[in-house]
C-alpha cells in the first residue's frame, strides 16, 4: 500500500467534469497478413500489465481527508473494464476517427477502478485499427512512469515472451486501518503533513517561476512574463467536450529546413506552430499587430552528457511567446530558434530533480508530462500547451500488427481551451490538436493551417531573409 504523492493527489483534486486529468495517445496500426485480431492484442495486454503493477490498482481515499489516498489492489479487477472494442461505421474516416477520439477523452475516468482505459477501434480505412489510451496523470507519476502503450510495441513483429508472475490482489484496507497509518505517520513525523503540502505548493511554484525566469530572458521581467499580457480566443472557460485532429506530416522536411536554417527539428515545428497559429488568428478576424504573441508551455530536455539520451535525462519548462505577429516565416524561426539558444545555454528553468520527482520519460509519458505540468502552470499566464517528443524512427509492433501513426492527445488545462502534441516516428511528425468544442469549432483551419505553415517554410528556407 504506496500513498500518493502531495503532487499527484492534487491532479485528483484539480480533476472536474469539465476538465478531465487525463492524457491520450492514438495508435493507427496496418492489419498486415493475419487481419486484425483484437483478441491477441488483449490477450497480450493482460500479459504485458503484470510490467506496469499499477495499472491493477486504485485511488482508495483516507476517511476525513486525514492524508494523502493510498494506491491499493483492485480485488474486482477486470481487463474486460478496461479493454474495450469500438468500431466505426463506413467508411471509417479520419474525421469519424478523430470525432470518436474527442468523445472517448470528453469523458472522465471512473475513480472506482484503476485510472486507465484503452480501446481498440476497428473499421479504419485501408483496413487499418487503432489504439486510444487513456491514462490519468495521477497514475504515470515519477516512480511509475512506464505507460501501458510502451510495454505493448516492441521492435519485432513477434511479440516477446515475457516472464509474467501470477497476480493476486492483496487484500484492502479498511477505513480504520487507513486511519491507524494516517494517524502513525502523523505521530511519527507531526509536521508532516503540513510539509508534504507545502512541498507540493512549492515545486508548483517553482515550475512556474522558473519557466518565467528563463522566457524572461530574451524579453521582459519576471512580472511581465507572469502576468497574461495578450488574450487570445484559446483563454475561455473550457466545457466538457472536445474537439480532436490529427495531421500527418514528412519528417525528411524539417531536417531540410533544419540544414538550410541551422537550427533543431524542435525550433521548426515551433516555427510550423507559429505559423498555423497566425493564420488561424487572422483567418477567424482575431486582431494580430508585429507584437502579438501567443504564450505556449513549452518543454524543453536537458540530457546528462554522460549517460545514453535513451537511459535518462533531465527534463525542463519554459514559457515561450510564439511571435505570431511576424509576417515573415523566416524570422519567425529566427526569433524562435535564438531563444531556445539561449535557454539552452544558460541556466536550467527548472531543477532536474523537481522534473524527476513528477514525471518519467519516454514518447508517451513525456505527453503526459507536458500536460501536467501545464496543469500546475495552469493561470500563470500560458495561452496554449505545445508538446514535441522525438520517437524511435523505425517501426514498432503490436501483437504482429506494425504501428503506422501515433498522435498525441495533450489535455487541456484550466483556461486554455487548444493543446497541441507532436510525435515525430518511423520518417513522420505527427500532430494531435485537442480543443475545447464550443472555444475551436473551426478545428479543421488549424490542421489546414499547419500544413500551408511546413509548405510555406520548406518553399522559404534555403533564401536569405530580407524585410
Amino acid at each position: 500500500m504506496a500513498r500518493l504523492t502531495a503532487v499527484d493527489a492534487s491532479f485528483l483534486d484539480l480533476e472536474t467534469p469539465l476538465l478531465p486529468m487525463h492524457a491520450g495517445e492514438v495508435a493507427v496500426f496496418e492489419a498486415g497478413r493475419r487481419g486484425i485480431d483484437p483478441d491477441r492484442i488483449t490477450a497480450l495486454i493482460g500479459e504485458r500489465i503484470a510490467l506496469v503493477p499499477r495499472y491493477r490498482q486504485r485511488v482508495q481515499p483516507v476517511p476525513w481527508g486525514l492524508a494523502e489516498p493510498v494506491w491499493v489492489d483492485d480485488r474486482d479487477f477486470d481487463l474486460a473494464t478496461h479493454v474495450r472494442r469500438v468500431s466505426l461505421p463506413e467508411p471509417g474516416g479520419q474525421e469519424q476517427f478523430a470525432e470518436l477520439v474527442a468523445r472517448l477523452m470528453s469523458r472522465p475516468l471512473d475513480r472506482s477502478h484503476p485510472l486507465w482505459e484503452v480501446y481498440l477501434v476497428e473499421g479504419l480505412a485501408e483496413g487499418r485499427f487503432a489504439i486510444v489510451s487513456k491514462t490519468h496523470h495521477a497514475l504515470v507519476d515519477g516512480v511509475s512512469a512506464l505507460d501501458l502503450l510502451q510495454v505493448l510495441l516492441e521492435p519485432t513483429v513477434e511479440p516477446a515472451a515475457v516472464a509474467t508472475p501470477r497476480w493476486q490482489a492483496a487484500r484492502s484496507p479498511d477505513p480504520a486501518e487507513l486511519l491507524i497509518g494516517a494517524l502513525a505517520d502523523l505521530a511519527r513525523d507531526p509536521r508532516a503533513a503540513a510539509r508534504t503540502a507545502r512541498g507540493a505548493a512549492a515545486t508548483a511554484a517553482n515550475l512556474a517561476l522558473g519557466a518565467a525566469r528563463t522566457g524572461a530572458r530574451v524579453g521582459g521581467t519576471v512580472a511581465g512574463v507572469l502576468r497574461t499580457a495578450q488574450r487570445t480566443p484559446f483563454n475561455v472557460e473550457v466545457t466538457g467536450q472536445r474537439r480532436y485532429a490529427m495531421v500527418d506530416t514528412d519528417l525528411q522536411t524539417y531536417r531540410a529546413i533544419r540544414r538550410a536554417r541551422d537550427c533543431t527539428v524542435n525550433d521548426v515545428v515551433l516555427a510550423v506552430v507559429t505559423g498555423a497559429l497566425r493564420r488561424w488568428l487572422l483567418s477567424r478576424g482575431s486582431p494580430v499587430t508585429s507584437g502579438t504573441v501567443v504564450r505556449a508551455v513549452i518543454p524543453v530536455r536537458v540530457t546528462d552528457p554522460e549517460q545514453p539520451a535513451v537511459d535518462r535525462g533531465d527534463v525542463a519548462y519554459t514559457l515561450l511567446d510564439l511571435p505570431v505577429g511576424e509576417p515573415m516565416p523566416l524570422l519567425r524561426l529566427t526569433r524562435i530558434a535564438f531563444e531556445l539558444v539561449q535557454q539552452r545555454t544558460g541556466q536550467p528553468m527548472v531543477g532536474a530533480q523537481a522534473m524527476v520527482s513528477l514525471t518519467g520519460f519516454g514518447p508517451p509519458t513525456l505527453h503526459r508530462m507536458g500536460a501536467r505540468v501545464a496543469a500546475t502552470l495552469r493561470r500563470r499566464g500560458s495561452h496554449v500547451t505545445i508538446v514535441n517528443v522525438p520517437g524511435p524512427q523505425h517501426r514498432l509492433y503490436a501483437a504482429g500488427a506494425a504501428m503506422i501513426r501515433t498522435y498525441p492527445v495533450v489535455p487541456l488545462a484550466a483556461g486554455q481551451a487548444l493543446s497541441i502534441g507532436a510525435t515525430s516516428y518511423d520518417g513522420r511528425v505527427c500532430f494531435g490538436l485537442n480543443a475545447d468544442r464550443s472555444a475551436v469549432a473551426d478545428l479543421s483551419l488549424l490542421r489546414s493551417a499547419l500544413l500551408e505553415s511546413l509548405a510555406e517554410l520548406a518553399t522559404l528556407a534555403d533564401r536569405p531573409i530580407r524585410r
